[in-house]
């Protein structure tokens, strides 16, 4: 017998810009189900799915919910039809609390409108318990990990009480401990009857946690299979239109002299220590669990924040990184791991972000030229392979892959010597990630110093000449490519209060 039908689409289509970016997707969502959606960067999933949201308002087709015809005109009707997007790039009041943003819409109401604040952070707590997840639930957004932001984005969803549930990519900033507790919560509103879209790029996931898969390619939906009855090649082959066997190229770049060297580096209490080098040809990996204090060190380096004390060389220098200026002036560039928040300039233009980094490229006498900035950008659109529709096209309106390719080509026209890359390919499929493969190693061929900081073991241990690990804040080991594996990496990661740090 098959299940009763939640939400079905006919005929959507989305232009933007003059261009179709989604055409005529067929779907049906069933009623207890966690349904994932696939698809390279830019195939139209995520643009289908902010249609179910109220987000975007489809260019023509028809969305029923439960057999009646429905329009959801924006996120507050989607909200009010039991329909809730847990985004990609979590959303949140910054300068409210962790309490406030959960209850925010819908929280317990006194009469005259009056909050009842000890109610809410009591709920408030009681989400964040049922996630398993230790935050305090009083203190302000601003701050917490993108892990953390995550957690209270799901915990909001969980308190809204959603018929439908859509999580974009919601396990790239996750421990594997939070993603276990993630998939324990959707399997159990599964059970209850609700319905759940599950976008990502991770097949092991799609394969632990979905009953179905709805494939997208190049804005059409390709086909919809049963998870267990399709093996992983089968969905690849559907994703890209081609059989994708090995898609991690390994660099054989020449290793050259020093061009990042810290020493003693520490900014208490999120890292003690640290010591290591980089070198020209070289990518180095910095591996660990979230909150290991990786992209603490990054910022500190790259003069985002300051460390207490240590020392910092660049090409054989000591240098003083007290900004991110001084940094770009040195040589260093730094693609972050938040790319919505610390990545792009949400408002402006494509060509306005690849340009942004290097004024005195596109202007003469301080006066910018649209004409250099045009031909810069454009440059870069064919060079990184970026989809877009104009130049002029706002970057949020880019795939996420497409946004991240946006952020390098603006540091590759820095000609940076050292390049630090913050989890590049987070929320990335397996195509355009074999593009950000193949565009690394050719950095380090050109001769980059290259520091990697990324939670998928298998990146590391694909591109790296060296492996450093941290764990709570210290380095606990440094292994070679040849000997690095999977175990000996989670083994230095895994917090020991025994655990000695390093020097590389």
């Amino acid at each position: 017998m098959t299940a009763s039908v939640l939400m079905s689409a006919r005929g959507i289509s989305k232009q933007f810009a003059g261009v179709e970016v989604l055409t005529d997707v067929d779907l049906d969502l069933r009623k207890g189900e966690i349904h994932a959606l696939l698809g390279e960067n830019g195939a139209g999933k995520s643009t289908f799915a902010k249609i179910l949201a109220g987000v975007h308002r489809p260019t023509r087709g028809t969305l029923t919910l439960e057999g009646r015809a429905t329009e959801v005109a924006s996120p507050v009707a989607a909200q009010r039809l039991g329909i809730t997007l847990i985004h990609q790039e979590p959303i949140s009041f910054p300068d409210l609390s962790v309490a406030e943003n959960l209850v925010l819409g819908h929280g317990d109401e006194a009469p005259l409108g009056r909050v009842r604040w000890a109610r809410n952070t009591a709920r408030a707590r009681e989400l964040m318990e049922l996630l398993g997840v230790r935050i305090d639930v009083n203190r302000v957004m601003r701050g917490l990990s993108i892990a953390d932001q995550q957690m209270v984005e799901i915990a909001r969803a969980l308190d809204s009480d959603a018929r439908l549930i859509i999580m974009d990519e919601p396990t790239a900033p996750l421990t594997p401990k939070e993603v276990e507790t993630l998939f324990g919560i959707a399997r159990r509103l599964r059970d209850e009857g609700r319905t759940i879209i599950f976008i990502s790029h991770r097949l092991e996931e799609v394969r632990a946690l979905c009953d179905r898969a709805t494939v997208f390619r190049d804005g059409r939906l390709v086909g919809t299979v049963d998870v267990a009855g399709v093996e992983d090649a089968d969905i690849i082959r559907m994703m890209i239109g081609r059989p994708l066997k090995d898609y991690i190229h390994k660099h054989r770049a020449r290793i050259g002299e020093t061009a990042l060297e810290v020493r003693g580096l520490t900014r208490a209490p999120a890292f003690r220590d640290i010591s290591f080098t980089v070198r020209r040809g070289e990518i180095v990996g910095l591996a660990g669990l979230v909150g290991a204090g990786r992209t603490d060190v990054a910022r500190a380096i790259f003069g985002v924040a300051h460390a207490d004390s240590g020392t910092i060389h660049v090409g054989g220098r000591d240098v003083t990184i007290a900004t991110p200026t001084d940094a770009i002036e040195l040589g260093l560039a730094f693609v972050p791991e938040d790319r919505a928040v610390a990545g792009i300039f949400g408002t402006r233009s494509v060509e306005d972000n690849i340009t942004a980094a290097v004024p005195g490229q596109i202007s003469r006498f301080g006066i910018v030229s649209a004409a250099r900035v045009r031909a810069l950008a454009q440059a870069s659109v064919e060079k990184l392979k970026i989809r877009l529709a104009t130049l002029r096209q706002p970057i949020v309106e880019l795939s996420g892959g497409n946004q991240q390719k946006t952020i390098l080509a603006r540091w590759l026209h820095t000609d940076p010597a050292v390049l630090i890359l913050d989890e590049p390919t987070r929320g990335i499929d397996v195509g355009v990630k074999a593009e950000f493969y193949d565009m690394i190693g050719a950095l380090a061929e050109d001769g980059k110093a290259i520091l990697l900081i990324s939670s998928e073991l298998p990146e590391l241990l694909a591109l790296c000449d060296r492996i450093l690990v941290m764990a709570e804040g210290r380095l606990t080991a440094e292994i070679p490519r040849e000997e690095a594996t999977q175990e000996s990496v989670m083994h230095a990661a895994v917090p020991r209060t025994s655990a000695a740090g390093i020097a590389a």
